[in-house]
């Protein structure tokens, strides 16, 4: 049995990216362009290899929805009136590549994202920069595929028809 404990400090840079359509418009945009994950279909292959085909398929731009919560729906009655909508996004087969080296990257996997409209009512995109979040665990092949998440997050935002942060 082992007894050791590991504490690790790192580094997170939240991207905040103004979106030009209005926050439900936005919502249904985001959404089309990542689609939700077909669990079932998944469950299915019968081997990795089928898998990953089905990734491609399902996740056109790199990425599909695991998971949505209304934020404006569970606050209904709150004194707070914000339009939010919660995601967890991202792609296990890619996911899976950083997995194999250290299972603890799944804190970070899939990426949590949330689409709100702003006091203005402008909408924002707000998601943790996935480069920074996966360099934390010290292996450069964990490393490479958080850069490569970097490039299917600045594609995401243009598609969404955003100004992609320099920092991507």
């Amino acid at each position: 049995m082992t007894t050791d404990t590991a504490v690790i400090d790192h580094p997170a840079r939240r991207l905040v990216v103004a979106l030009p359509r209005p926050y439900d418009e936005a919502r249904e945009h985001y959404e089309a362009l990542v689609p939700e994950v077909d669990v079932h279909r998944f469950f299915q292959m019968a081997s990795w290899q089928a898998m990953l085909e089905l990734a491609e398929i399902n996740a056109p731009h790199g990425f599909m929805r695991y998971y949505r919560s209304d934020i404006t729906a569970v606050m209904a009655g709150s004194p707070s009136s914000w339009k939010a909508t919660q995601y967890l996004m991202g792609n296990h087969t890619i996911a899976e590549r950083m997995f194999r080296h250290d299972p603890s990257v799944m804190l970070h996997a899939p990426l949590r994202t949330l689409l709100y409209a702003d006091p203005d009512g402008d909408t924002r995109l707000a998601v943790d920069q996935p480069s920074l979040l996966f360099a934390s665990y010290g292996n450069p092949r964990i490393a490479d595929v958080g850069r490569e998440l970097d490039t299917l997050l600045a594609q995401l935002i243009t598609l969404l028809g955003g100004d992609t942060p320099p920092q991507l």
